[in-house]
């Protein structure tokens, strides 16, 4: 696809009132990190990655992978509005018998393609990936989203060094860095700063840049595809539960679901009727 920066925006935007939606149905989920990463997961999906919801098991499609599995609810919404299955399934989300659970699961849910939610894994799922892909001679890419406080995991570390050995420039790394985490701000709970320097010393190209910003975003990942000698990360500033006003900045809303005077306001914040 080709969609406009306008057009964009309405996606994500639409993204954000199903996690709020969704979340709230659930009475339990991730709000803040999944509104962080709707302008990312807009921009990969409808223009970056070589996807077909008609066929999500084509050998030659590009892989995602969501390494931070708790931000399930922004995955969900957004394969839904890509048309992989009917938005009305959002509702039940983590409902017995439903198909869209807390964590991501591949053997259920159509787009998905590494069950994840152990913090670390899903990064060493994606250079496995990436590395089958340069095994096989495929031309497909891997594009792994990682939380900043995942970055505390010694198990990323680990598979950040496997990446750069085996030279997987078919692979993107993408950093939500909203700065907080479940129990506060990164930098009280295990600080991870400088980060671009950290990942510059386990070889890989980084860009840094505007998370909320297409064009910046469509620029960086053109880059990324450009670079031919090493796997590179995006550390991407963003601003966790971005777009409703009550939840930004605020590590509370990591993991506690609106009620309906709350679901009400986002709403309607996000320019919505539901």
């Amino acid at each position: 696809m080709n969609l406009s920066v306008n057009e964009l925006k309405q996606v994500a935007n639409q993204i954000r009132q199903d996690v709020v939606v969704m979340v709230h149905a659930a009475k339990s989920g991730h709000p803040g990190g999944s509104l962080s990463a709707a302008d990312i997961m807009a921009q990969l999906y409808f223009n970056e990655m070589n996807v077909d919801p008609m066929d999500p098991k084509k050998a030659d499609r590009d892989r995602f992978v969501l390494s931070k599995g708790h931000a399930a609810p922004v995955a969900y919404a957004t394969l839904a509005r890509r048309g992989y299955f009917d938005p009305e399934e959002l509702i039940h989300l983590r409902k017995t018998g439903h198909m869209l659970q807390g964590h991501p699961n591949m053997n259920y849910v159509p787009g998905i393609d590494m069950s994840t939610g152990s913090l670390g894994q899903g990064i060493s799922a994606a250079v496995g990936m990436a590395l089958a892909s340069k095994l096989d001679q495929a031309n497909y890419r891997t594009y792994a989203l990682l939380g900043d406080g995942e970055l505390n995991e010694g198990l990323v570390w680990e598979a950040l060094m496997s990446a750069s050995h085996y030279k997987l420039n078919n692979l993107t790394a993408i950093v939500d860095y909203n700065g907080l985490q479940i129990d506060g701000p990164n930098e009280e709970v295990m600080g991870i700063k400088p980060l671009d320097k950290k990942f510059e010393s386990f070889g890989w190209h980084v860009i840094t840049v505007d998370g909320h910003d297409f064009d910046a975003l469509a620029k960086a990942f053109k880059e990324a595809k450009a670079t031919l000698d090493r796997p590179t990360v995006l550390i991407a500033n963003t601003v966790k539960g971005k777009g409703v006003s009550f939840m930004e900045n605020q590590a509370s809303w990591h993991g506690t679901a609106p009620n309906q005077e709350q679901l009400e306001q986002a709403i309607s914040e996000l320019g919505g009727a539901k």
